[in-house]
């Protein structure tokens, strides 16, 4: 099974109780001039409707981007949700240039070969690949530094079983042509529309 499955998504619930406003004095009868009044009375009872409308607002947005642990009255309806396109997973591969074992650096020919021959079958539908610098700490605590590729695959999800033993291949194909120590493989659940 791969990884990404094995993980059960968790949602942050985001739950405040907000502290109580405070209340002028009571005042000792309804005609009495030491109850607050003017601007300061105003700017308070303003305040006061500020935070609780920024509440009221807030709360269900909050637990909407939160996911479904959310009490029920926050949620807002389905029908408010527009979401766009179809469930794909987007795998991010990530190709080291440079070869532990001393050898010379993976060139850019070489690597478009490799995708050519390894990927593009795998993939005809279509990928993107771009360049990049990667670092990490190898085994010895020094930090290491290359050029790198990182290729990206999207694929409908109801193709993730089909999918995940293709790209295991991908992966095992480099670090055997190239004597790389390893290709990390990153994926995430989206939406795609085309």
């Amino acid at each position: 099974m791969p990884q990404w499955a094995a993980r059960k998504p968790r949602a942050l619930a985001l739950r405040t109780k907000a502290p109580p406003l405070p209340l002028p004095p009571p005042a000792t009868s309804p005609h009495s001039n030491d109850r607050p009044h003017g601007p300061k009375q105003h700017t308070v009872l303003t305040a006061a409707a500020a935070a609780l409308a920024v509440l009221a607002v807030g709360m269900p947005v909050a637990y909407a981007t939160l996911g479904s642990d959310a009490p029920a009255g926050s949620r807002p309806a389905a029908s408010t949700v527009a979401t766009r396109g179809k469930a794909y997973i987007e795998t991010r591969l990530f190709f080291g240039t440079e070869r532990p074992d001393g050898g010379p650096d993976v060139t850019d020919r070489q690597f478009l070969a490799f995708v050519d021959e390894e990927v593009t079958p795998r993939f005809p539908r279509g990928l993107t690949i771009q360049d990049g610098r990667g670092q990490w700490r190898d085994s010895h605590g020094v930090i290491e530094r290359e050029r790198s590729h990182v290729l990206i695959l999207l694929y409908p999800a109801t193709e993730a079983r089909l999918r995940d033993p293709q790209i295991e291949r991908i992966r095992n194909a480099y670090e055997n042509a190239y004597a790389q120590d390893s290709v990390a493989r990153l994926e995430e659940r989206t939406t795609a529309d085309f």
